[in-house]
């Protein structure tokens, strides 16, 4: 039984996948983790690099609103005035 194997990743410090051949290794805890076969400094990985910010387009031309005229009411004619006071007045005398 070998002690100690389950233990060799810590001592070897973070593990990386090169970005550009894709090789698995470790930094050693080293400040810049090269890639030891192809020699791509980690810390330049596009993943590493924040987003570009989304460009900024003009905003839309507001649509003209088209002001609300109210509706004037309808005139009620004289004749039609009086009927609906005819009718009234005879619902009241058949009530009674």
């Amino acid at each position: 039984m070998l002690t100690g194997e389950g233990m060799a990743a810590k001592d070897l410090g973070t593990k990386h996948v090169c970005f550009k051949c894709g090789t698995k290794f470790y930094d050693l805890k080293k400040p810049e983790a090269l890639c030891p076969k192809c020699g791509a400094d980690q810390r330049q990985s596009p993943a590493n690099r924040p987003a570009p910010e989304p460009r900024k387009s003009r905003p839309a031309a507001p649509k003209p609103v088209e002001p609300v005229v109210p509706a004037e009411p309808e005139e009620i004619s004289e004749e039609e005035e009086l009927e609906t006071f005819d009718d009234e007045a005879e619902v009241e005398e058949d009530e009674a």
